[in-house]
């Protein structure tokens, strides 16, 4: 189908070729043409808007380039290792996964072709490792009367329901106010689940947690059916207003959860504050439990999440 641009400028080129107007019209037409188009903003379903356009500053990103087995930068990232947070009142993260998080470069590191690589592994004992990392800032915020945009372009693990049970890949972020009170208080400071994968479905989901302290008020998206999510890039995102956030893959919109859903003063908590980015690779815990169980014999270690970029705009 051609878009309206596309149809415009057909129309002014018959024009042109039927009447000849002198240079000066033909300038105009085009330059009219151009701020046409100018104008517009990508459309996902529903018409909704999606994808940065001009009124987008990006004021973060990471193309992960370097050489091939060197870590990410550590200007912008930190590892989480371990099992938990140091003080963490549950061990495994909370989450019930089984693989320890390290700073290995075997676990994480850049590919030499524009990638993060984050690569879960087996020992000969049975046991996992894996990687999480943080981004250093934690001032991502709503501006005034704006919206705060989060994205990455990302390949999930290449694996399927039987050769990635267990596997658990996710791009999310959590408010700042967790990390400054010893990361304690979950979820009362939200958490933006902007991508996860579990077990290899080929499917993806997006959340925010919002609740009291121990009180998880989970507003999940639908399974969001993405058969090629592992074998291609693709860009997931959410953006976050002072009323609503609406979850993206690939530009189309597939999620919004309001303020209204929590309350106010849920919202307030939850969204309207700085945050800081996670990625990361778990493997096992009570989600994979609940779809299915993993990591199991079947499980092939060593498949990587690529992530091509991750950004961070406002407008």
């Amino acid at each position: 189908m051609t878009s309206p641009h596309t149809r415009l400028r057909t129309r002014i080129g018959t024009v042109i070729g039927r009447c000849r107007p002198p240079a000066v019209l033909i300038a105009v037409l085009v330059l009219c043409a151009a701020a046409a188009c100018a104008g517009t903003t990508e459309q996902g379903t529903n018409g909704q808007r999606s994808g940065a356009s001009s009124t987008w500053r990006e004021v973060f990103r990471d193309d992960f380039t370097g050489r091939a087995g060197t870590p990410v930068s550590a200007v912008d990232w930190r590892h989480d290792e371990g099992y938990c947070y140091p003080g963490c009142p549950a061990a495994n993260w909370g989450t019930g996964e089984i693989g320890r998080h390290t700073d290995s470069t075997a676990n994480s590191a850049l590919d030499g072709a524009g990638h993060l690589a984050i690569t879960p592994l087996r020992a000969p004992d049975g046991t996992w490792t894996s990687a999480r990392i943080e981004s250093k800032r934690s001032d991502f915020a709503v501006p005034p009367g704006g919206t705060l945009r989060i994205e990455a372009s990302i390949k999930l693990p290449e694996v399927d329901t039987s050769t990635g049970k267990g596997y658990w890949p996710a791009f999310w972020a959590m408010g700042e106010p967790i990390r400054s009170n010893g990361y304690q208080g979950w979820p009362q400071w939200g958490e933006v689940d902007v991508m996860e994968q579990i077990n290899g479905r080929p499917e993806v989901y997006s959340a925010l947690h919002s609740g009291a302290p121990g009180q998880n008020q989970s507003h999940q998206s639908p399974p969001f059916s993405c058969p090629t999510c592992s074998s291609g890039f693709h860009v997931y995102a959410a953006e976050i207003d002072a009323h609503e956030v609406r979850y993206y893959v690939d530009g189309v919109l597939h999620h919004r959860v309001t303020e209204d859903e929590l309350g106010a003063q849920a919202w307030q908590d939850a969204t309207q504050h700085g945050m800081f980015l996670i990625l990361n690779v778990a493997m096992g815990g009570n989600w994979p439990a609940q779809l299915g169980g993993g990591p199991d014999a079947g499980t092939v270690p060593g498949k990587p999440m690529l992530v091509d970029y991750v950004s961070v705009s406002t407008r």
